[in-house]
């Protein structure tokens, strides 16, 4: 996952340093990610769009009625904004939103149970996947083995 709190959304700033969050913490390969953003001018950017494919991910966004559904994901956001961002605000600082996104995602990865996952939390679902695979766990960075 990725993320970039700025004070302001032109797609060479905020989404596109999200972007490159997430490429970072899987080693620059998203390849079969479907990364979710909303249909805004930075959306639509060349350069986002680009780096988007560069990266190996599939937009989640596209016409009308595809296959690429993004419901999910604006659940996800709609439920950052409501349990960390309206609960916790006013805000005075940017880095006050960043420290506090960290955290959130921290929790919602690590010790939110979600009904979609049968009441398991992503980390436990990924750590199960993984286990069903012949390969191991991929890397965390900083600790690698060898």
């Amino acid at each position: 996952m990725g993320w970039c709190v700025a004070s302001t959304s032109k797609a060479d700033a905020l989404p596109l340093q999200a972007l490159d969050m997430a490429a970072w913490d899987a080693s620059g390969d998203l390849a079969g990610l479907v990364h979710h953003a909303d249909h805004g001018s930075n959306y639509l950017a060349v350069d986002y769009a680009d780096r988007i494919f560069e990266l190996g991910a599939k937009p989640s966004t596209g016409s009308v009625g595809d296959g690429y559904d993004n419901a999910r994901a604006e659940a996800v956001n709609g439920l950052f904004k409501t349990e960390l961002i309206r609960r916790r605000g006013p805000w005075r600082t940017v880095e006050q939103v960043d420290r506090a996104t960290l955290e959130w995602v921290w929790w919602w990865n690590n010790a939110r149970l979600q009904g979609e996952l049968d009441y398991r939390n992503p980390m436990d679902v990924e750590k199960a996947y993984y286990s069903d695979q012949e390969s191991p766990l991929p890397a965390i960075a900083g600790q690698e083995t060898g």
